[in-house]
């Protein structure tokens, strides 16, 4: 197998809302935020129209990515015996992935995550994790991880305890790990481990701008240059309109961004740009060639609503 994802099992329920919506109901624009409390999920949920539902997570959508260019994938994630559960599981065997978990009844139900498209096309996320966030060590099918080329992790999913343990597991039976840092509330909340991660665990992390910022305390991006340059690992960093950055062992390499297109929904950018350049990384592409197909894979899906191409 080239790819074999660990990450949150969640179901994505894609809202189109006003910028109204999101101050009325004390939200911050463009991030994540974790809800805790089922009944205060279904409350919101209850004053929205549901566009389209997608089985989701970061770095579930990024296997699918892979999967639609070819690749042979698997994923792990944590999901319960219910009817989101069982729609999950359809979901990715849709999609060819092979999925290494087996449901049972659980306490909590199956993650959601309500993203919130405003006008401009930006979102905003509601997650509610459920049982997702429940992985531990026990759920690692380490026979999965070892017959896998790459292993891909999402920072979404740390989390100290039973999901560090998992990871621990994870990372030390793999071949070659890759992690994507997911969001700036992840670098902040967990930034010690965080750093340590991206300095001595990871192959290749993926962050956009502001999370590599946040991570290493700086505001200048030349700062992250120097870092990129010391550690000696493979950074692959996106830039909003600036493109991308890879820092790999000293080398520097940048691409620009698509230009001229109808944004619809920035929903998945990440994702989907991540499941192209390792699509290039695990085929022994260039690093200006990974960078392409990052590019390629992020600009479709921008143009569309949701996360999948």
């Amino acid at each position: 197998m080239k790819v074999l994802g660990i990450g949150n099992a969640i179901v994505d329920v894609i809202c189109k809302v006003s910028e109204s919506f999101i101050s009325q109901n004390n939200l911050t624009k463009g991030t994540m935020k974790l809800v805790l409390d089922e009944n205060e999920f279904k409350n919101l949920l209850s004053n929205l129209k549901i566009e389209k539902t997608v089985s989701g997570g970061s770095v579930a959508n990024s296997i699918v990515g892979l999967s639609q260019l070819g690749n042979e994938v698997g994923f792990i994630g944590k999901i319960s015996d219910d009817h989101l559960g069982k729609k999950y599981e359809e979901g990715l065997k849709n999609e060819n992935v092979k999925f290494f978990y087996s449901k049972k009844k659980e306490t909590l139900s199956t993650g959601t995550c309500l993203i919130l498209i405003t006008p401009d096309s930006e979102r905003t996320m509601c997650t509610f994790l459920g049982i997702a966030g429940k992985i531990n060590e026990n759920d690692i099918n380490t026979s999965a991880i070892e017959k896998s080329e790459l292993i891909f992790l999402e920072g979404y999913l740390w989390d100290k305890g039973d999901p560090k343990k998992a990871f621990d597991k994870a990372i030390s039976n793999a071949k070659k790990v890759a992690m994507s840092l997911s969001d700036q509330f992840c670098v902040d909340r967990h930034k010690s481990h965080f750093y340590e991660l991206v300095k001595n665990n990871l192959d290749i992390t993926f962050s956009n701008e502001e999370e590599i910022k946040s991570l290493i305390n700086t505001k200048n991006f030349n700062d992250v240059v120097t870092f990129g340059k010391q550690i000696k690992k493979h950074l692959v960093i996106t830039r909003g309109s600036k493109g991308a950055i890879v820092i790999k062992k000293g080398e520097i390499i940048e691409y620009s961004a698509a230009t001229n297109l109808k944004i619809i929904d920035l929903t998945g950018a990440g994702d989907l740009f991540a499941a192209g350049y390792l699509h290039g990384e695990i085929n022994n592409f260039s690093i200006h060639k990974c960078l392409e197909q990052g590019t390629i894979l992020s600009s479709k899906i921008i143009q569309t609503l949701g996360a999948r191409l």
